[in-house]
């Protein structure tokens, strides 16, 4: 039998440098998008101490490109060429505390990603400098060979006026136009649409540097100001805040703090809608992850509780600094972490709490609806671990309805009430509220019809013997009522007026 001794000291070198062309192109596939690749080109504008970023986009014309433009330090020529070096970075080195980066590879991985011509134009002190990476010259040269500019073209619209700054310019966009061949008008359609996704990405992940009168950073998507987007809605006085827990490590301090959103009844549904995003409040509950002050995580709970219509309003705002990177695999997009299991064991205690929180907040809106009517129109009805809805046919409109009618018709109304309560639509009603429970709402109806169903039930419980207390309370219990008391408390008044005549 042959053994080997891989420490063993013969052996051999041999310099294999990576294949450019093959690299270069594995490089774009990381797993950005556009809102990805913007957040990680921004990273480094924060880094370099910019206050004004001004992403800039011409997509229209037969040559679109896209410039993410900051008034940062800028770069020496020097400090330029190793910056487009891949792998400028070393994720071991130490870092300042605003510095976004880890690997060296964000400027260059996020851009290719989008484009296969990169352009960097930056000056420092009043020296201006230009590099290129050409993705389609780099395949056929097969060598790490960076374009140096002398002479820069101009490009509309992108102008370094102040002493310092950078300006990343894409071109050649082959990767965001969607896959949809030469049609244009579909082509510019994908464009836009991704922008406002970016658009929405970019307002939370730096949100903490967007907000306040005074912010830390201005960021501008062409030529408009994006307004901070806080996912714990702190600006709401309805916001439910638990206290404040830390985790000492050797490399760090982390910082928890749970929150309960507020109903939805206590904000507008424009507040609502933004502050559930694209994806929904059912899917957008959990971890908010924080590397210094921008986002990493929006919305997951990491295995450590399952996303359900009832704890949609837990968010847990989790604070770590750029030195625990390596504890919580933070990867090289910047979108995705894994919890270290001293952070895992505290979080589950944490969210214990707050689930309980955000389900008595759901719990006493749903009291309201059932349990606290002294003439429910519904009923509820738990039966071996089911719970069931039937109409109360006991309630005095109920009641009244079929007194007034023929004998042989009674026995058909009450059949007609159990269809309907039988024929409750409960797979539709619970996909709609696991999709967005908000949009669920009773049926309209207009002032006149108010006016009736105010006469009917004010007619029913009168003649049931019900004080005129009574019948105000029971009719303020009737949930589309409540929400129109004012028109609904008139017509009452109307008719006990008439009772009087």
């Amino acid at each position: 039998m042959l053994k080997y001794d891989i420490n063993g000291t013969d052996s051999r070198e041999k310099h294999v440098s990576p294949n450019a062309s093959a690299l270069i192109e594995g490089l774009r596939d990381f797993g950005y998008n556009l809102e990805t690749a913007f957040a990680d080109i921004i990273d480094n504008s924060i880094s370099a101490g910019a206050s004004n970023v001004e992403i800039i986009t011409e997509t229209e014309s037969d040559d679109p490109w896209i410039a993410i433009v900051d008034d940062g330090m800028g770069m020496t020529e020097e400090e330029l060429v190793e910056a487009m070096r891949l792998g400028s970075k070393n994720p071991k080195d130490k870092r300042t505390k605003n510095d976004l980066g880890r690997f060296g590879l964000g400027l260059k991985s996020a851009s290719f990603s989008q484009c296969r011509k990169l352009t960097v134009l930056t000056r420092k002190t009043g020296i201006s400098s230009c590099a290129r990476w050409d993705l389609d010259h780099i395949a056929k040269c097969n060598e790490w060979n960076l374009e140096l500019i002398d002479h820069v073209n101009n490009f509309a619209d992108i102008n370094l006026q102040t002493n310092s700054g950078t300006a990343v310019i894409w071109q050649n966009l082959d990767r965001l136009s969607g896959g949809l061949g030469q049609n244009r008008n579909k082509k510019i359609s994908h464009v836009n649409s991704e922008l406002v996704r970016a658009e929405y990405h970019l307002r939370l992940v730096f949100h903490k540097y967007l907000e306040g009168t005074n912010p830390h950073l201005k960021i501008k998507l062409n030529k408009r100001v994006l307004e901070a987007i806080d996912p714990m809605a702190l600006n709401n006085p309805a916001t439910q805040p638990g206290p404040e827990d830390h985790i000492k490590s050797n490399n760090g301090l982390v910082s928890i703090k749970g929150y309960t959103l507020p109903h939805h009844n206590k904000m507008t549904q424009d507040e609502w809608n933004e502050l559930g995003g694209p994806k929904g409040h059912l899917r957008t509950q959990g971890l908010y992850i924080y590397r210094e002050k921008r986002l990493i995580i929006a919305g997951s709970w990491l295995g450590l509780a399952k996303q359900t219509e009832l704890t949609k309003l837990c968010r847990i705002a989790v604070n770590i600094p750029n030195t625990m990177d390596s504890d919580w695999k933070i990867d090289v997009k910047k979108a995705s972490a894994q919890l270290p299991p001293v952070v895992r064991d505290r979080l589950k205690k944490i969210i214990e709490k707050l689930v309980g929180s955000s389900k008595r907040t759901y719990n006493r809106k749903g009291g309201i609806l059932v349990d606290q009517s002294p003439y429910p129109i519904w009923h509820r009805i738990k039966s071996d671990n089911n719970v069931i809805f039937r109409p109360n046919f006991d309630h005095p409109v109920f009641t009244m309805f079929s007194e007034n009618l023929p004998e042989e018709s009674r026995q058909g109304f009450v059949q007609c009430l159990k269809l309907i309560g039988s024929g409750l639509p409960i797979d539709a009603l619970h996909a709609e509220f696991a999709g967005n429970a908000e949009a669920v709402v009773s049926d309209d109806i207009n002032d006149e019809e108010i006016g009736k169903l105010v006469y009917i039930l004010a007619d029913a419980l009168n003649k049931n013997n019900i004080s005129k207390d009574g019948i105000i309370s029971a009719i303020q219990c009737h949930p589309f009522l409540r929400v129109n008391w004012n028109l609904t408390s008139k017509y009452i008044d109307d008719y006990f007026t008439q009772l009087q005549k």
